[in-house]
């Protein structure tokens, strides 16, 4: 398993239950996946829907605290609770054609051999800014999203928004009291939800984004097709004119941003909330890419190679789809490597963690993870 956010760990669960061996490689400093990165004013009260892992309930959480906390706080204790395998900071760098039929996993704490690998590394590595005419020529400050400092640090500065997602919106509604001026710029013009979003809603947008990922094409992110959610934020938002949405700009000058009629605002920071990528670079070696530019997948196993599977990506890239999608990576896996079914129906919590033939890693040439035929590997 490479990965221990909210998909990773979901499959790691998935995995205890059926008995085999297996670890987690996360490059991460500690348990909390990319939520311990978050700004510390996205509180757990503001977050879009957050859903419990599997086997744990995530209850009680004080919506005033910093969501970095409070996710990072429940993945520890997740992982604690089901003495989760997880080894970090590990960096895996490539994954490639190994021995026997076997992948080849490069890490920066050795080199591992597997007969299947999860990929649950998610998008938060790979931020993605687009790129427009004289970008680089700008004399302000270009910031994303994942470096979003606090709402305080834009006092007094005139600040271009761009991005037409719930961070975009979060971000005006946090800063615009301090900023001089905002301007609200989208490619497309946004789409509100009204009413709950619950799991039948989930399921439904989980459905559209997977269609994608099995023509081959790079998925969208399923907050892209569930829509804004009009809470009362977004509501006062709208009144004022914080949110009031512009269309595209065509250029970037030194001095601000200018659009194709030749408006023009100035400002001082350029905030791209446009979103991020899937971080896949590990995979590379294996050429799972298809000409349309995605992964094709069935459910979560790559068509070009079924010894590999994808978890938080497309359709279970949020906390919607991440724990279907473990279960169903961990019994293509089984069926893959031909395990039998285990008889327990949940992992028992807090167990001792057995004695390492979960793979230690070793120098080249790449080693078992255990003796006799070789577990599965994430």
């Amino acid at each position: 398993m490479v990965g221990a956010g909210q998909a990773g760990l979901s499959a790691a669960y998935h995995l205890r239950r059926t008995g085999m061996d297996f670890v987690v490689l996360d490059h991460a400093p500690a348990p909390g996946g990319a939520w311990q990165f978050r700004w510390p004013s996205l509180t757990y009260g503001k977050v879009n829907g957050m859903h419990s892992l599997p086997g744990m309930e995530l209850t009680g959480a004080d919506p005033s605290r910093p969501s970095s906390e409070v996710v990072a706080g429940y993945f520890r204790a997740y992982e604690e609770r089901f003495a989760l395998p997880v080894r970090r900071p590990v960096d895996v760098r490539a994954v490639r054609e190994g021995e026997g039929g076997r992948l080849r996993v490069e890490t920066s704490d050795g080199t591992w051999s597997a007969r299947a690998v999860i990929s649950a590394t998610g998008t938060w590595d790979r931020p993605f800014r687009p790129h427009y005419p004289g970008q680089d020529t700008f004399l302000g400050e270009q910031p994303h999203t994942v470096r979003y400092p606090g709402p305080e640090y834009f006092a007094g500065k005139r600040v271009v928004v761009v991005g037409g997602g719930i961070s975009a919106t979060q971000h005006l509604l946090e800063l615009a009291p301090y900023a001089a001026a905002t301007r609200w710029v989208t490619r497309r013009e946004p789409v509100f939800r009204e009413g709950p979003f619950g799991e039948e809603e989930g399921r439904a947008a989980v459905a559209l984004v997977d269609a994608r990922v099995r023509d081959g094409l790079p998925p969208r992110s399923v907050v892209s097709v569930t829509g804004l959610p009009l809470n009362d934020a977004i509501r006062a938002g709208l009144a004022d004119g914080t949110l009031d949405r512009h269309p595209m700009f065509a250029r970037i000058t030194p001095e601000g941003v200018e659009w194709a009629d030749g408006s023009r605002f100035d400002a001082d920071v350029i905030l791209w909330a446009t979103g991020f990528r899937p971080a896949l670079e590990h995979l590379r070696p294996l050429g799972l890419r298809e000409p349309g530019g995605g992964v094709r997948m069935e459910d979560t196993k790559v068509v070009r190679d079924p010894r590999v599977h994808l978890v938080g990506y497309g359709p279970s890239a949020s906390t919607i789809g991440a724990n279907r999608a473990g279960r169903s990576a961990v019994r293509d896996i089984r069926a893959l490597l031909g395990e039998a079914p285990s008889p327990s129906s949940s992992p028992t919590p807090s167990p001792s963690p057995s004695p390492s033939p979960v793979a230690v890693p070793v120098p080249t040439p790449a080693a078992s993870l255990a003796p006799g035929p070789a577990p599965a590997t994430v």
